[in-house]
Parts: C-alpha cells; structure tokens; sequence
C-alpha cells in the first residue's frame, strides 16, 4: 500500500553533514528488530548476528521483556532478565567487538511494564544502549526519535497507552483511564494525554528529511498495522482489523521522515504478505513476527530502500 503525497522522493543522501569513509561504510548495516517477548532463543540470535557482523546500529522497538509466558532462564543464567540476562548479553558483545560496538537505541512496548524503566536506564548509564522513549539522539548526521506508546488495546495494562488523537477509543478495546498501571501518572496525563500531542512536542519544528523514526505501534491502515480481527464483532459493532495509530499515520504523512520502524501487531507480515510500506517519502519497516524465529530488518540508514527481512 503506497499513500503518496505528490512530493518527489530522493534517496535522503543529500543536506546534512556528510559522513566520513568509514562512518558511511558502517551505516549501511543498521539492524531492526522488535517484540522479543523476553525470549531467550530470540536473544541470543540477537546477540550473535551482531556479534558477527557488527553493525553501525541496532534499532529494539519495544515489547522486549518477558511476558505472559514469563522468563525462562538458562540454565547457567542469571534469573534477572534486565539486569542479569540481558545486560550480560550486552557486556559479552562490548567486549568482543570492542570499538565496532554498535550504537543501540531501545524503546519498551505496551507489555512492558514501566516499573522496569529505571532498570533500563541504568543500562543506558553503563553505555549499553541509548533509550529512546520521548528523546531525540543522533546516528551520523541522521536525527533519531523514539516513541514507545501505542493507542488504547484489549489489553489491561496500560502504561504505555495514549488515546490517538481524542478521547474516543475503538469498540472492544479498553480505555487508558481504565486497566492497570505498574507505576502511577498524573491524572491529566491519562485523561488528556495523545499520541499526537506526544509526537508534536517531540518533533518540534525539527527538519525531518533525514530522520529516523523508531517506534512501537505501526501507523494506521497500512500492511504493517492488520491485525486477525475479520469478521469479528463486539456487542454487534464490527471491528476495524487495522489496529495501528492514526495519529501516528498523520504525523508521517505530514512529516516526511525518511525511514520509520514499527513493530506491536505480531500477525501483520503474515496476513499481509508484507513488512514494508510507504507513506509518501517515507518508508515503513516492520519487525514484528508471530513465529518462534527472531525477525531481523537489515537497512542502510542512507537508503533504506533496499532493506531486507530474515527469520533466524
């Protein structure tokens, strides 16, 4: 599904400070993953892709702690996921690669519960990874954004659920001033917080020509945000199989970034025969994956149209 705008589209080469030989070199290995769900086996395929192959980064977009089906160490592991498993994951990669270390930027998704924010930070404080959540950082000359919150779910936990552009939620799904929260927020916040008042305080009046976007929820009505809701219904109201962000859909269209990654609707890629998509100039990769496999995006900062998709 390609949504043009009447722009014409270069490959985001040109404005900014050019990269030197080397730095551009390594750009054009830039790794995205999502919706890891705490799995070891997806983990450590992780960690040795990167390990081998040293890329300039690597993009985690959320959803990565354990879950519903909960944490299962191995068997010489430690039995803290944050600050035992994957933090020593981490340090083993630091170590080997040395100054080939990539940059890795990391937002929580909407099964993360937020309580575990602070452990995350504490990595970031070690110089494992750079979180992103709400932040804005830097890749070369390519601005980097991250925005982990998605529109309101059936699910319960609501800690990094907005209402998208109103207060209006979709029918079967659980209003954020309901559900739970692992930490609490000010009242105003979960009443009248959006997405799209996020997003437009995040950006600002930034030049998004060369941006890169990461976040968890897909934008709305593309190939990356179809969910396996045909021809359900709840209380007679039938619903919308699209389960992605309008606000975020509004937000690129209007801005032209030049590459976001989206991840949160695991049976997307299946249903659709699809993991990429374009919004104008702007173009969609998606990492979620409702498989045992780790979904691995490969993409060249500099020309992400030419990324590719593997399962390991």
């Amino acid at each position: 599904m390609l949504v043009g705008t009447g722009v014409s589209c270069g490959t985001g080469q040109g404005g900014g400070r050019a990269a030197d030989g080397d730095e551009r070199a390594r750009m054009g290995s830039c790794f995205f993953v999502s919706d890891l769900h705490g799995g070891v086996e997806r983990w450590e395929r992780l960690f040795d892709v990167v390990g081998r192959e040293a890329p300039a980064a690597v993009f985690l977009g959320g959803d990565l702690l354990p879950s519903g089906f909960g944490y299962v160490p191995p068997a010489d592991g430690d039995a803290d996921f944050l600050g035992g498993f994957l933090a020593s994951g981490l340090r083993r990669l630091r170590v080997g690669l040395g100054a080939a270390y990539p940059r890795i930027f990391a937002i929580l998704g909407n099964d993360d519960p937020r309580t575990e924010e602070e452990a995350v930070l504490e990595l970031e404080r070690e110089g494992l990874w750079t979180y992103l959540h709400g932040r804005k950082a830097a890749l070369g000359d390519h601005p980097v954004y991250g925005y982990g919150c998605v529109p309101p779910t059936p699910f319960a936990l609501k800690d990094w659920e907005r209402y998208d552009l109103s207060r209006f939620v979709d029918p079967g799904t659980v209003s954020p001033e309901e559900g739970i929260r692992s930490v609490p927020v000010p009242e105003s916040e979960v009443r009248w917080g959006t997405i799209a008042l996020d997003l437009q305080a995040l950006a600002g009046e930034d030049d998004l020509s060369r941006a890169i976007f990461l976040f968890h929820s897909p934008p709305h009505d593309t190939v990356l945000d179809r969910a396996a809701l045909d021809g359900k219904s709840v209380d007679h109201a039938p619903l919308d199989p699209h389960v992605g962000s309008i606000a975020i859909r509004k937000f690129l269209a209007a801005r032209q970034p030049l590459v976001s990654l989206h991840g949160h609707v695991h049976e997307s890629a299946r249903l659709t025969g699809a993991w990429r998509d374009r919004l104008g100039c702007t173009r969609l990769l998606g990492a979620a994956h409702d498989g045992p496999e780790l979904a691995l995006v490969r993409f060249d900062a500099d020309d992400p149209e030419g990324a590719t998709r593997e399962l390991l």
